[in-house]
């Protein structure tokens, strides 16, 4: 139990404001993840309110859905007013259509306004995610009238750090760092010292890819732009970290052969839990029945050399792991953009390459002692089984994550559990083929 259910089921308040006092932000929200829902919103009331803003700014919007759900009272308005607009968007793109009506009509003009630009941008593109709040320079400026609109502006913006330069149309030029900017003369032309070679992401590309980009270039922030090249907003690291965190997590719960979870574990019911897995375990079901219908045609050869089922276990996990090690390999690398589509001749070719070299391996360990222990034809039959299988596995398991990826498909949906079942049902195929041919069933 943790600290914060022990002063919830005593109603400690004194000693739970206490710790809230004594704790930083990020302890408070880790220890907030572990409560449920209406225990959160209890919690949530005992902050003082210049706390609560920091705590709610540092929840995934999941957990500000939840405690929206359980509060909805002036201070939650008094939140959601102070949010960033991208934060803003992000949380209104989690809850219910009827309550982010309520809470978008609750905002002053200008905060309403900035929030519906964004959502006026494509679902998972860089414009929907990106501040419209930012300083943005003129290459006519002089550093000191730049430095001295950073004081005056600076204070509403996403971040200074990194200063885009424009015409008087809004056109991107270049950017300077605030660095440059202090330490240059007062009577220094921005145009002069600013950088023309920069990276910019256009509002309809995706936001892992913008975000790719952030990380790969190690910016601060990077401009967006419109179609037209004019600047209409700024992607910052720490919106490109939190996108490749929740990536990453989909990712791993796809290759796991469930929905991503979207709120922390201890938050979440077991009736949401269960929910999360369900459909994929009968998915997978479904695709085993490929397997039993495989063996059902098989009866006869399993009747007639009853061996050949000991083995079974043994080739469709070896044949499910290749797949899988092989199909984790290339949706990283594809994440990462180290592979594209038109490499797929020669991830194949490299694929084909280390499953044949596998399956030799495998085989050959596998002849001697199934020869001395059983009937040297089933060692062949084992060890052609194993070198085809690999073979295929690791071909399979390379093939499908590329294709999803250029049908439109998130890669890690095909992976790891899908290719095992496939893979499986194809083993089996090739297994009972080469038994036939060899033992001459």
């Amino acid at each position: 139990m943790s600290i914060l259910n022990q002063y919830l089921d005593e109603k400690d308040w004194h000693k739970l404001q206490a710790w809230f006092a004594e704790n930083d932000t990020l302890e408070i929200v880790n220890e907030l993840y572990r409560l449920n829902p209406a225990d959160l919103a209890i919690a949530f009331r005992l902050l003082p309110k210049d706390l609560a803003l920091e705590v709610f700014e540092s929840m995934d919007p999941p957990q500000q859905g939840n405690l929206i759900s359980s509060l909805r009272d002036v201070q939650i308005r008094e939140l959601i007013e102070e949010l960033d607009p991208d934060d803003r968007v992000r949380l209104i793109d989690e809850l219910p259509a009827k309550v982010a009506r309520e809470l978008l009509e609750g905002l002053s003009p200008q905060e309403r306004k900035l929030t519906s630009i964004l959502l006026g941008f494509p679902d998972q593109s860089a414009g929907r995610v990106m501040s419209p709040e930012f300083v943005a320079l003129k290459q006519t400026m002089t550093a000191a009238r730049a430095l001295d609109k950073v004081r005056r502006t600076g204070r509403d913006a996403e971040s200074i750090y990194m200063l885009p330069v424009t015409d008087d149309s809004l056109i991107l030029l270049g950017v300077i760092s605030l660095r440059d900017l202090v330490l240059a003369k007062s009577d220094t032309i921005i145009g002069d010292i600013m950088t023309t070679e920069v990276y910019s992401i256009r509002v309809d590309k995706d936001r892992e890819e913008a975000a790719r980009l952030v990380q790969e270039a190690d910016l601060i922030a990077i401009p967006v732009v419109d179609m037209e090249g004019r600047l209409v907003g700024i992607f910052t690291f720490d919106d490109a970290m939190e996108i490749l965190e929740r990536e990453h997590t989909e990712d791993i719960a796809l290759g796991g052969a469930s929905r991503p979870l979207e709120m922390p574990y201890l938050s979440a019911s077991v009736r949401h839990l269960a929910r999360t897995r369900a459909l994929w375990l009968l998915v997978l079901i479904l695709a085993a029945t490929l397997s039993i219908n495989v063996l059902n045609y098989f009866e006869d050869s399993l009747e007639a050399v009853v061996t050949l089922a000991l083995f079974i276990p043994l080739l469709i996990d070896t044949g499910g792991n290749v797949g899988a090690q092989s199909s984790t390999l290339i949706v990283r690398a594809m994440a990462v953009d180290e592979v594209r589509f038109s490499d797929l001749p020669r991830v194949l070719f490299r694929e084909i390459q280390v499953g044949t070299l596998l399956g030799a391996m495998l085989a050959a360990i596998a002849m001697i002692p199934v020869s001395l222990f059983f009937d040297p034809r089933v060692a062949i039959v084992l060890s052609l089984s194993l070198l085809t299988i690999c073979l295929l596995a690791a071909a399979t398991g390379s093939l499908l994550p590329m294709a999803a990826k250029r049908a439109g498909v998130d890669p890690a949906v095909v992976s790891a559990p899908i290719i095992t079942t496939l893979v499986d049902s194809l083993g089996l195929i090739i297994y009972f083929l080469i038994a036939n041919a060899v033992l001459g069933l």
